[in-house]
């Protein structure tokens, strides 16, 4: 069986126990090109595939046929959604998720459940699976809670076990196999929502004709939200810089800018200080 078939063979088992699952290439990335242009905001409501994680399916058929465009996909992704969320456990560069997790039991006091579901990745490390409350949106994080310790939330995914990735394959615990996931311990879920939002007094200028002020920070806030990763930072400065100079024509409060664009960023992955600190660059270099 070739690396392509026992992915499919493994994201059909995995789409028949109701997760939603769309193929990836041998850099764990989504294999199906977009059909837009870059900077695009759609999620998939074009109707065609090609929009990543908002891919996935649990129907068999559609999972077939996201395959038979991705004839190089060695593996498939787990889309985060509903209640499902992912700890992403790293152990490479010098740097140990598994002594962080550790650590963070100890000083906030959890545990995580021996019984949820774990997929051994090929660098040593794990994904745990675990479930949030019915209602509760974790977003996506790279190291905000610990270093090594990244977590997929909404919007997010987790490698299948069975998928092949440059450094070997992703298995499930060789003694657990595969095990329902459970729910995180409530003291991990606080940290991996984010911090309660500085509530600052807002002076919202007036808009400019046809509130173009509002659709423009709309459209700033939505290229944060679609920058891929390792482009995040980067985009939000350019949008923060796009967002300073209406600021300063005065069609739109700093405070809007702020509060809208550190959310987003935040959203997608970033820490609430980076972002801030971005943010406030931007500003920096807009006004040098």
């Amino acid at each position: 069986m070739s690396n392509h078939e026992n992915a499919l063979d493994n994201a059909l088992r995995a789409a028949a126990q109701d997760y939603a699952v769309a193929p990836t290439t041998i850099n764990k990335t989504p294999a199906i090109p977009s059909p837009h242009d870059k900077g695009h905001s759609c999620k998939g409501q074009c109707g065609q595939p090609g929009h990543g994680v908002y891919d996935a399916t649990t129907n068999a058929a559609d999972v077939r046929r996201l395959f038979a465009l991705a004839p190089k996909a060695v593996g498939y992704l787990i889309a985060c959604r509903g209640r499902l969320v992912g700890l992403d456990i790293d152990r490479k560069n010098g740097v140990d998720g598994y002594a962080t997790l550790a650590g963070l039991g100890h000083e906030h006091g959890f545990a995580i459940p021996e019984m949820t579901t774990t997929v051994f990745t090929p660098s040593g490390g794990a994904h745990l699976w675990m479930t949030v409350p019915e209602g509760v949106t974790v977003p996506n994080s790279v190291g905000r809670i610990g270093a090594g310790l990244d977590v997929r939330g909404t919007g997010g995914y987790v490698v299948g076990p069975g998928s092949t990735g440059r450094a070997g394959v992703y298995v499930f615990h060789p003694d657990l196999g595969y095990t329902d996931p459970q729910p995180v311990p409530e003291q991990l879920l606080r940290l991996m929502l984010p911090p309660a939002p500085l509530v600052r007094p807002q002076r919202r200028s007036s808009p400019m004709p046809g509130d173009a002020a509002g659709r423009a920070l709309e459209g700033l806030v939505n290229v944060v939200l679609n920058a891929p990763q390792g482009e995040r930072n980067s985009k939000l400065y350019w949008a923060a810089s796009k967002a300073w100079a209406h600021v300063g024509d005065g069609h739109l409060a700093a405070g809007d800018v702020e509060a809208e664009l550190i959310a987003a960023a935040v959203q997608v992955g970033l820490s609430d200080g980076e972002a801030r600190r971005t943010v406030t660059s931007a500003e920096r270099g807009v006004r040098a």
